[in-house]
């Protein structure tokens, strides 16, 4: 199944940047975009209003809690699921209470990263975008 929506995938790994956009492009029928940092998450949120963003928690110059605010500020109702390779109670709990939509450990299988992603997909997107049989 392909869903019709557009992604942000952020991470300032580039590898691990590249690894997400490969597997997310397995569900997804619409663009997916990138961006190395939560600066250029924001710029590219502003303009492009992607309808889910995958955002690393540890970045240089913005990182991906502050982003997740600021993303929430320009939408409230954005759909975030926060990455992160050091999963501590604590910026779980901080991520969920400023709204991340899920949570997904780098170290995470591939298909328990696809299954977590398509659970958020159905939950929050699929009214508003719609999908179609791939």
């Amino acid at each position: 199944m392909a869903y019709k929506i557009k992604a942000l995938i952020v991470d300032d790994d580039d590898h691990v940047r590249g690894f997400l956009v490969v597997l997310i492009r397995r569900l997804l029928d619409g663009p997916v975009l990138e961006a190395r940092n939560g600066l250029e998450a924001i710029e590219i949120y502003k303009t492009e209003r992607p309808d889910l963003v995958l955002l690393d928690v540890n970045m240089p110059h913005l990182n991906g809690l502050d982003a997740l605010r600021q993303i929430r500020e320009i939408n409230p109702e954005a759909v975030i699921i926060m990455i992160t390779s050091l999963a501590t109670r604590r910026i779980v709990e901080e991520a969920a209470d400023e709204g991340a939509s899920n949570f997904i450990r780098k170290d995470t299988s591939k298909s328990q990263i696809l299954e977590v992603v398509t659970r958020t997909i159905e939950e929050h997107l699929v009214p508003q975008a719609g999908e179609t049989q791939s």
